[in-house]
């Protein structure tokens, strides 16, 4: 058996009027994530974090911000084909480990629904996702709520 890790890493600017788009799910705030898609940038730091560790290259060589197919899609969809691309190279999710960077809204009591989110569009069990939170305590562009970031390390099996 081959074991292969991977990192991902996304930010987005967060700004008035748009929705707040994170894990997969609709979080209410008076902000949201700006980006060529839906700017969910958990999903993006695991897509990334997915392609690394199969050696696919990165989000932005399977779904460009300069193509007008993913103007305003839905991350999930882009998960989803991430995903696809990772099982016809002969790979398996073993389990991912996250942790989004953001100072409001505290997304904790989203965990769950996330987390069953993403295991629903990758097809894995919810124990083999976990989901972290942290804030930067009012330092840089995550503490004065400009905007956010998320990490992601996966671990493929072959």
């Amino acid at each position: 058996m081959k074991i292969r890790v991977g990192f991902g890493f996304d930010v987005h600017p967060l700004v008035e009027n748009r929705d707040f788009i994170l894990g997969g799910i609709k979080v209410e705030h008076s902000k949201g994530a700006l980006g060529h898609s839906d700017a969910d940038t958990l999903i993006h730091a695991i897509c990334d974090a997915l392609l690394g560790a199969a050696n696919l290259g990165d989000i932005g060589k399977h779904f460009p911000d300069t193509s007008a197919e993913f103007k305003n899609i839905d991350s999930k969809i882009l998960l989803s084909r991430t995903v696809e691309l990772i099982r016809d190279n002969g790979y398996s999710i073993s389990n991912i480990d996250t942790t989004v960077c953001l100072q409001k809204p505290k997304i904790k009591p989203f965990i769950p629904q996330m987390t069953e989110t993403l295991a629903a569009v990758m097809n894995i069990p919810v124990e083999d996702i976990s989901i972290k939170a942290t804030t930067t305590e009012k330092l840089g562009f995550v503490g004065r709520e400009e905007g956010i970031s998320a990490y992601a390390v996966v671990l493929l099996t072959k």
